[in-house]
């Protein structure tokens, strides 16, 4: 099936344009401000409409959304060890699989095709991304608080690479599995080493929590005498390419690090200012030429997977932090949502609109009061657009959201197994 879409807007890397764009099975064969001479199936008119990437929500932890609420107003830690694992420790696969549909019912409403997922029973979530049609980067975190423990006897470990066997390019290559240690305060040196091992043989890609909060990192550097970044670059974690969520508190010489090894960064504006972590000095990252892509972090310390508020929090704060309203500029922020995450995933095929690409797309409405009027189209992306706005969530060619139906999923299945949930778990 090929379908054609016309008079739309069209956020390409060189900039926006008016014209048509064409899609043939997976891919985009056409954009242009002319009409192709190809002849599509179908050919649907998308006046007032703007396509653009899907987003990447590029760190995240889906099945959260259960605990959405959970512990507000608390510091990481208490929100961590108080509320957060307690909870935790009920969790059933089932509910990880309810949490996860919810999950993907959200960010598909809100224009996201792809996304990067930390946490248990990482089967579940893969599941359900190959029912919903999404992209997914999953892993089952690792983590050891016991210093006698090897790494060849970890059973998370097993399962880390039970996950990778089992999954690993599955749906056509919609699945891919990374590998992921939880956090340097969450798991043990020999453990870290044993992982990174394992990473570089399989040439994968590691995901951690890096840098969060100032406790974190100055507990890092009273115990280990080197910052958290180093502590995991000398166990050889970052020699084949990692990337590292939030990394509020940096220094200079780990994003030196970072741009040395291939580090990707991971920004979450909402999670770092709701719980208090701090401001990352994500403009000095860019200026070095560090890979930063965006993600909510999970619904619990957000409290939501919306792609589109990520986009314009990630701007507007770091212009009044610094006091410099040039410091993030649109197209930059809206490469950090699509593209910077496309390629933290190793895909590299996607998270642009070209011909050749693949055709993970989501169109936004130009016509409500506050989309208007459309004089710097980028700017209204990244200061004015609202999750409502978005009308089709496009993945590999196939329309999963569409005018407020979801193609793919039962929403009304899922908001009941939700309701039994919760109440389980909070009764």
């Amino acid at each position: 099936m090929s379908t054609l879409f016309e008079n739309c807007r069209i956020l390409t890397p060189a900039g926006v344009i008016t014209g048509f764009l064409g899609v043939e099975g997976k891919y985009i064969d056409y954009v242009g401000e002319t009409r192709p001479a190809k002849a599509y199936d179908r050919v649907r008119n998308f006046t007032g409409r703007l396509m653009m990437p899907a987003f990447v929500n590029a760190h995240t932890h889906t099945p959260m959304t259960l605990l959405r609420g959970v512990g507000s107003d608390l510091s990481l830690q208490e929100w961590l060890f108080g509320k957060v694992f307690p909870i935790e420790d009920r969790l059933t696969a089932e509910d990880i699989n309810v949490g996860s549909r919810l999950a993907a019912l959200e960010m598909l409403s809100c224009g996201t095709g792809s996304f990067t997922d930390m946490y248990f029973f990482p089967e579940e979530t893969a599941r359900v991304a190959l029912e919903s049609g999404m992209k997914a980067n999953l892993c089952r975190p690792v983590q050891s608080f016991d210093p006698a423990e090897r790494g060849e006897d970890s059973a998370r470990i097993a399962q880390a690479l039970d996950l990778y066997n089992a999954f690993n390019g599955a749906g056509e290559g919609r699945i891919l599995v990374d590998f992921c240690v939880h956090a340097e305060y969450t798991c043990t040196e020999p453990v870290t080493k044993y992982l990174a091992d394992i990473v570089r043989e399989r040439q994968g890609n590691l995901h951690v929590h890096l840098s969060e909060t100032k406790k974190e990192h100055e507990d890092c550097v009273k115990k280990y005498g080197k910052t958290p970044a180093r502590w995991f670059a000398d166990l050889g974690a970052f020699d084949c390419g990692a990337f590292c969520a939030h990394c509020v508190w940096v220094t200079e010489e780990d994003m030196d690090l970072f741009l040395e090894k291939g580090v990707s960064v991971v920004h979450n504006p909402t999670s770092n200012m709701k719980l208090g972590s701090g401001f990352a000095p994500i403009q000095r990252m860019l200026d070095k030429g560090i890979n930063v892509a965006l993600g909510t972090d999970g619904a619990a310390s957000n409290n939501n997977l919306n792609m589109a508020e990520e986009l314009h929090l990630a701007g507007v704060i770091h212009n009044g932090y610094t006091g410099n309203p040039t410091v993030m500029k649109p197209m930059d922020l809206i490469k950090m949502a699509t593209l910077s995450g496309a390629v933290l995933q190793r895909r590299y095929d996607t998270g642009t609109l070209e011909a050749g690409k693949r055709a993970d797309i989501c169109c936004v409405s130009l016509e409500s009061p506050h989309m208007q009027p459309d004089l710097d189209t980028a700017a209204l992306v990244a200061y004015s657009m609202q999750a409502s706005d978005v009308k089709l969530t496009m993945v590999d060619g196939k329309v999963l959201y569409e005018n407020g139906q979801f193609l793919t999923l039962d929403k009304d299945r899922i908001l009941y197994d939700v309701s039994k949930t919760v109440k389980r778990l909070y009764s």
